[in-house]
Protein backbone atom coordinates (compact mmCIF):
# COMPACT_ATOMS: atom_id res chain seq x y z
CA UNK A 1 0.00 0.00 0.00
CA UNK A 2 1.29 3.55 -0.66
CA UNK A 3 1.28 6.21 1.84
CA UNK A 4 1.30 9.62 0.99
CA UNK A 5 1.95 12.06 3.90
CA UNK A 6 1.00 15.70 4.30
CA UNK A 7 1.70 18.32 7.33
CA UNK A 8 -0.62 21.47 7.42
CA UNK A 9 -0.91 24.05 9.91
CA UNK A 10 1.13 22.63 13.27
CA UNK A 11 3.88 21.99 15.11
CA UNK A 12 5.02 18.64 13.85
CA UNK A 13 4.83 16.49 16.90
CA UNK A 14 2.86 13.66 15.29
CA UNK A 15 5.35 12.73 13.22
CA UNK A 16 7.96 13.18 15.94
CA UNK A 17 5.40 11.03 18.17
CA UNK A 18 5.75 8.36 15.48
CA UNK A 19 9.39 8.89 15.04
CA UNK A 20 9.85 6.76 18.52
CA UNK A 21 7.78 3.53 18.18
CA UNK A 22 9.04 1.05 20.05
CA UNK A 23 9.53 -1.07 16.86
CA UNK A 24 13.26 -2.17 17.24
CA UNK A 25 14.24 -2.03 13.73
CA UNK A 26 12.66 1.55 13.25
CA UNK A 27 9.37 2.24 12.62
CA UNK A 28 9.54 2.67 8.89
CA UNK A 29 11.04 -0.49 8.44
CA UNK A 30 7.93 -1.93 10.51
CA UNK A 31 5.64 -0.14 8.28
CA UNK A 32 7.23 -1.94 4.92
CA UNK A 33 7.19 -5.37 6.63
CA UNK A 34 3.71 -4.65 7.00
CA UNK A 35 3.11 -3.87 3.46
CA UNK A 36 3.32 -0.15 3.23
CA UNK A 37 5.66 2.01 1.51
CA UNK A 38 6.04 5.90 1.68
CA UNK A 39 5.77 7.71 -1.37
CA UNK A 40 6.02 11.03 0.43
CA UNK A 41 6.45 12.86 3.72
CA UNK A 42 7.66 16.08 4.48
CA UNK A 43 10.36 15.22 6.69
CA UNK A 44 11.21 12.12 6.20
CA UNK A 45 11.88 11.14 2.51
CA UNK A 46 14.64 11.53 -0.07
CA UNK A 47 12.31 13.60 -2.06
CA UNK A 48 12.37 17.29 -2.43
CA UNK A 49 11.62 19.97 -4.77
CA UNK A 50 10.32 19.36 -8.06
CA UNK A 51 10.66 15.70 -7.84
CA UNK A 52 8.08 15.92 -5.04
CA UNK A 53 5.69 18.14 -7.11
CA UNK A 54 5.52 15.90 -9.19
CA UNK A 55 4.75 13.21 -7.34
CA UNK A 56 2.21 14.90 -5.43
CA UNK A 57 0.79 16.04 -8.81
CA UNK A 58 0.81 12.65 -10.59
CA UNK A 59 -1.41 11.65 -6.44
CA UNK A 60 -3.66 14.33 -7.21
CA UNK A 61 -4.54 13.01 -11.14
CA UNK A 62 -5.03 9.77 -10.15
CA UNK A 63 -1.85 8.48 -12.21
CA UNK A 64 -0.10 7.25 -8.91
CA UNK A 65 -2.70 5.23 -6.86
CA UNK A 66 -2.46 6.78 -3.02
CA UNK A 67 -4.14 4.22 -0.47
CA UNK A 68 -3.31 6.06 2.79
CA UNK A 69 -3.63 9.77 2.57
CA UNK A 70 -2.34 10.88 5.99
CA UNK A 71 -2.56 14.40 7.18
CA UNK A 72 -1.28 16.13 9.88
CA UNK A 73 -1.94 19.02 11.11
CA UNK A 74 -5.12 21.61 11.13
CA UNK A 75 -6.56 22.81 7.54
CA UNK A 76 -6.11 26.59 7.48
CA UNK A 77 -9.23 27.78 5.13
CA UNK A 78 -7.97 31.89 5.29
CA UNK A 79 -8.22 34.52 4.59
CA UNK A 80 -11.87 34.76 3.66
CA UNK A 81 -12.17 30.87 2.82
CA UNK A 82 -9.23 31.23 0.02
CA UNK A 83 -6.73 28.53 1.59
CA UNK A 84 -4.03 31.45 0.72
CA UNK A 85 -2.21 31.34 4.91
CA UNK A 86 -0.61 27.72 3.71
CA UNK A 87 0.38 26.66 0.39
CA UNK A 88 1.97 24.73 -1.62
CA UNK A 89 3.91 24.44 -4.76
CA UNK A 90 1.81 28.17 -5.93
CA UNK A 91 -1.62 26.05 -4.42
CA UNK A 92 -3.58 26.34 -1.08
CA UNK A 93 -3.09 23.24 1.11
CA UNK A 94 -6.60 22.53 1.31
CA UNK A 95 -7.14 22.31 -2.69
CA UNK A 96 -4.02 19.46 -2.83
CA UNK A 97 -5.62 17.99 0.61
CA UNK A 98 -9.20 17.73 -1.27
CA UNK A 99 -8.06 16.62 -4.73
CA UNK A 100 -5.66 13.49 -2.96
CA UNK A 101 -8.94 12.69 -0.55
CA UNK A 102 -11.24 12.56 -3.82
CA UNK A 103 -8.29 9.22 -5.04
CA UNK A 104 -6.94 8.36 -1.88
CA UNK A 105 -8.16 4.81 -0.63
CA UNK A 106 -8.22 5.50 2.99
CA UNK A 107 -7.82 9.05 4.75
CA UNK A 108 -6.27 9.17 7.89
CA UNK A 109 -6.31 12.07 10.21
CA UNK A 110 -2.92 12.20 12.23
CA UNK A 111 -3.50 13.57 15.51
CA UNK A 112 -6.05 15.95 17.31
CA UNK A 113 -5.43 19.16 15.33
CA UNK A 114 -6.19 17.31 11.46
CA UNK A 115 -9.27 15.22 13.30
CA UNK A 116 -10.92 18.21 14.81
CA UNK A 117 -9.54 21.52 14.44
CA UNK A 118 -7.36 21.19 17.99
CA UNK A 119 -4.73 23.86 19.32
CA UNK A 120 -4.50 25.46 15.67
CA UNK A 121 -8.16 26.32 16.09
CA UNK A 122 -8.01 27.96 19.24
CA UNK A 123 -8.79 31.40 20.17
CA UNK A 124 -10.18 33.58 17.73
CA UNK A 125 -9.42 31.58 14.87
CA UNK A 126 -8.30 33.83 12.43
CA UNK A 127 -6.58 31.18 10.23
CA UNK A 128 -10.30 29.51 9.97
CA UNK A 129 -8.30 25.96 11.08
CA UNK A 130 -10.76 22.79 11.11
CA UNK A 131 -10.05 19.43 11.28
CA UNK A 132 -10.45 16.80 7.47
CA UNK A 133 -14.09 16.12 8.54
CA UNK A 134 -14.77 18.08 11.68
CA UNK A 135 -14.64 21.87 13.20
CA UNK A 136 -14.67 20.95 16.67
CA UNK A 137 -17.29 18.84 17.76
CA UNK A 138 -19.41 19.92 14.82
CA UNK A 139 -19.53 17.13 11.48
CA UNK A 140 -18.01 19.05 8.32
CA UNK A 141 -14.64 20.69 8.55
CA UNK A 142 -12.49 20.67 5.06
CA UNK A 143 -14.01 17.50 3.36
CA UNK A 144 -17.79 17.86 4.40
CA UNK A 145 -19.82 15.24 6.78
CA UNK A 146 -20.67 13.19 3.97
CA UNK A 147 -17.28 12.31 2.75
CA UNK A 148 -16.24 8.63 2.12
CA UNK A 149 -12.77 7.93 0.69
CA UNK A 150 -12.99 4.78 -1.86
CA UNK A 151 -13.03 2.52 0.88
CA UNK A 152 -16.29 3.83 1.37
CA UNK A 153 -15.03 4.96 5.24
CA UNK A 154 -15.20 8.56 6.55
CA UNK A 155 -11.40 10.02 7.78
CA UNK A 156 -10.01 7.64 10.63
CA UNK A 157 -9.00 10.26 12.69
CA UNK A 158 -5.90 8.95 14.86
CA UNK A 159 -6.42 11.72 17.64
CA UNK A 160 -4.33 12.62 20.59
CA UNK A 161 -2.11 15.96 20.58
CA UNK A 162 0.41 14.84 20.21
CA UNK A 163 -1.07 10.84 19.15
CA UNK A 164 0.64 8.10 20.30
CA UNK A 165 2.84 6.13 17.58
CA UNK A 166 1.03 2.97 18.56
CA UNK A 167 -1.95 4.58 17.75
CA UNK A 168 -0.72 5.54 14.30
CA UNK A 169 1.12 2.45 13.31
CA UNK A 170 -1.85 -0.20 14.58
CA UNK A 171 -4.42 1.91 12.40
CA UNK A 172 -2.04 1.84 9.19
CA UNK A 173 -1.32 -1.90 9.78
CA UNK A 174 -4.65 -2.85 10.55
CA UNK A 175 -5.75 -1.21 7.16
CA UNK A 176 -3.60 -2.85 5.20
CA UNK A 177 -4.57 -6.19 6.55
CA UNK A 178 -7.77 -4.82 5.37
CA UNK A 179 -8.91 -5.57 9.27
CA UNK A 180 -10.19 -1.92 9.92
CA UNK A 181 -13.94 -1.20 9.01
CA UNK A 182 -16.75 1.33 9.87
CA UNK A 183 -17.92 -0.75 13.19
CA UNK A 184 -14.35 -0.47 14.41
CA UNK A 185 -14.52 3.43 14.90
CA UNK A 186 -16.34 5.52 17.56
CA UNK A 187 -18.51 8.61 17.24
CA UNK A 188 -15.69 10.66 16.88
CA UNK A 189 -14.79 8.30 13.98
CA UNK A 190 -11.44 7.19 16.26
CA UNK A 191 -10.08 3.76 16.36
CA UNK A 192 -12.24 1.73 19.13
CA UNK A 193 -8.86 -0.24 19.85
CA UNK A 194 -7.30 2.99 21.69
CA UNK A 195 -10.26 4.68 22.67
CA UNK A 196 -12.51 2.13 24.11
CA UNK A 197 -10.44 2.48 27.38
CA UNK A 198 -9.94 5.35 29.65
CA UNK A 199 -6.63 7.01 30.29
CA UNK A 200 -7.59 6.68 34.58
CA UNK A 201 -6.87 2.32 33.40
CA UNK A 202 -3.68 1.64 34.43
CA UNK A 203 -3.06 5.25 36.21
CA UNK A 204 0.04 4.85 38.62
CA UNK A 205 -1.69 7.31 40.75
CA UNK A 206 -5.17 4.90 41.18
CA UNK A 207 -4.64 4.27 44.74
CA UNK A 208 -4.58 7.72 45.77
CA UNK A 209 -8.16 8.24 43.72
CA UNK A 210 -9.77 5.44 45.26
CA UNK A 211 -9.14 6.72 48.93
CA UNK A 212 -9.44 10.22 47.26
CA UNK A 213 -6.26 11.13 48.79
CA UNK A 214 -5.59 14.62 45.91
CA UNK A 215 -2.40 16.43 45.62
CA UNK A 216 -2.88 19.55 46.57
CA UNK A 217 0.03 21.31 44.17
CA UNK A 218 1.91 19.89 40.62
CA UNK A 219 4.92 18.47 42.68
CA UNK A 220 2.31 15.81 44.45
CA UNK A 221 2.11 11.88 44.28
CA UNK A 222 -1.65 12.14 44.70
CA UNK A 223 -4.82 11.94 42.84
CA UNK A 224 -4.76 14.63 40.13
CA UNK A 225 -8.53 14.87 39.75
CA UNK A 226 -9.98 17.06 42.11
CA UNK A 227 -7.79 19.73 42.65
CA UNK A 228 -5.23 19.56 39.02
CA UNK A 229 -7.71 19.63 36.57
CA UNK A 230 -7.11 15.81 35.80
CA UNK A 231 -9.56 13.92 33.54
CA UNK A 232 -8.19 10.65 33.04
CA UNK A 233 -11.58 9.13 34.10
CA UNK A 234 -13.46 11.09 31.38
CA UNK A 235 -10.93 10.79 29.02
CA UNK A 236 -10.58 7.69 26.00
CA UNK A 237 -7.46 6.37 25.49
CA UNK A 238 -5.11 3.60 26.58
CA UNK A 239 -2.34 5.58 27.56
CA UNK A 240 -1.20 4.20 30.85
CA UNK A 241 -1.61 0.97 29.71
CA UNK A 242 0.20 1.30 25.95
CA UNK A 243 2.99 3.44 27.53
CA UNK A 244 4.65 6.36 25.63
CA UNK A 245 8.09 5.24 24.20
CA UNK A 246 7.31 1.97 26.50
CA UNK A 247 8.08 4.21 29.70
CA UNK A 248 5.92 7.32 30.22
CA UNK A 249 2.68 9.20 29.81
CA UNK A 250 1.46 12.50 30.86
CA UNK A 251 0.25 11.31 34.60
CA UNK A 252 3.51 9.31 35.12
CA UNK A 253 5.45 12.43 34.17
CA UNK A 254 3.14 14.29 36.91
CA UNK A 255 1.22 15.78 34.68
CA UNK A 256 -2.95 16.28 34.79
CA UNK A 257 -4.59 13.85 32.13
CA UNK A 258 -6.13 17.68 29.74
CA UNK A 259 -8.17 14.78 27.02
CA UNK A 260 -6.36 15.85 24.18
CA UNK A 261 -8.21 12.90 21.94
CA UNK A 262 -11.54 14.90 21.96
CA UNK A 263 -12.42 17.90 20.22
CA UNK A 264 -12.34 20.84 21.80
CA UNK A 265 -9.92 19.95 24.13
CA UNK A 266 -7.75 23.29 23.54
CA UNK A 267 -10.55 25.25 25.51
CA UNK A 268 -12.20 23.72 28.50
CA UNK A 269 -13.59 26.66 29.35
CA UNK A 270 -11.21 26.70 32.90
CA UNK A 271 -6.86 26.77 33.33
CA UNK A 272 -6.15 23.21 31.97
CA UNK A 273 -4.64 22.82 35.91
CA UNK A 274 -7.57 23.53 37.78
CA UNK A 275 -10.59 22.12 38.56
CA UNK A 276 -13.88 23.64 38.27
CA UNK A 277 -16.11 23.07 41.18
CA UNK A 278 -19.57 23.82 42.08
CA UNK A 279 -20.30 23.65 45.88
CA UNK A 280 -16.62 22.28 46.50
CA UNK A 281 -17.48 19.16 43.74
CA UNK A 282 -15.97 18.88 40.57
CA UNK A 283 -18.02 19.29 37.34
CA UNK A 284 -16.34 17.02 35.26
CA UNK A 285 -17.25 13.43 37.29
CA UNK A 286 -16.10 10.29 35.76
CA UNK A 287 -18.33 9.86 32.94
CA UNK A 288 -20.27 6.53 34.21
CA UNK A 289 -20.78 7.31 37.86
CA UNK A 290 -23.65 9.35 38.96
CA UNK A 291 -22.54 12.36 40.82
CA UNK A 292 -25.02 11.66 43.63
CA UNK A 293 -22.95 8.06 43.94
CA UNK A 294 -19.70 10.00 43.50
CA UNK A 295 -20.29 12.18 46.81
CA UNK A 296 -21.05 9.71 48.66
CA UNK A 297 -18.59 7.45 47.61
CA UNK A 298 -16.03 9.85 48.16
CA UNK A 299 -16.69 11.09 51.60
CA UNK A 300 -16.99 7.01 52.75
CA UNK A 301 -13.23 6.65 50.96
CA UNK A 302 -11.64 10.09 52.77
CA UNK A 303 -12.95 8.72 56.12
CA UNK A 304 -10.75 5.45 55.63
CA UNK A 305 -8.25 6.55 53.88
CA UNK A 306 -4.73 5.03 55.24
CA UNK A 307 -2.21 7.77 57.17
CA UNK A 308 0.38 6.23 54.70
CA UNK A 309 -1.66 7.56 51.39
CA UNK A 310 -2.71 10.27 53.09
CA UNK A 311 0.61 11.60 53.75
CA UNK A 312 1.96 10.44 50.69
CA UNK A 313 -0.45 12.19 48.75
CA UNK A 314 1.05 15.74 49.72
CA UNK A 315 4.50 14.83 48.99
CA UNK A 316 6.60 14.70 46.07
CA UNK A 317 8.05 11.56 47.44
CA UNK A 318 6.81 8.46 49.29
CA UNK A 319 7.03 9.30 52.93
CA UNK A 320 5.76 6.16 54.57
CA UNK A 321 6.58 2.88 53.01
CA UNK A 322 3.87 0.22 53.09
CA UNK A 323 3.45 -2.30 55.87
CA UNK A 324 4.98 -5.65 55.55
CA UNK A 325 2.87 -9.08 56.88
CA UNK A 326 5.14 -10.24 60.05
CA UNK A 327 3.78 -13.84 60.34
CA UNK A 328 3.29 -14.82 56.61
CA UNK A 329 -0.11 -15.95 57.03
CA UNK A 330 -3.01 -14.80 54.34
Amino acid sequence: MKLLWLQAAGCGGCTQSLLGAEARSGVLAQLAAGGIEFVTHPGLSEASGNETIELLQAAADARLPIDLLCVEGALLRGPNGSGRFQMLAGRPLIDWVAQLAGHARHVLAIGTCSAYGGIVSGGDNIGEACGLQFDGDQEGGLLGADFRARSGLPVINVAGCPTHPGWIVDTLLLLAADALHAGDLDAWQRPRFYTEQLVHHGCPRNEFYEFKASAQKLSDLGCLMENMGCKGTQANADCNLRLWHGVGSCLRGGFACISCTEPSFEEPGHPFMETPKIAGIPTGLPVDMPKAWFVALAALSKSATPTRVRENSRSDHPLIAPGMRKNGKK
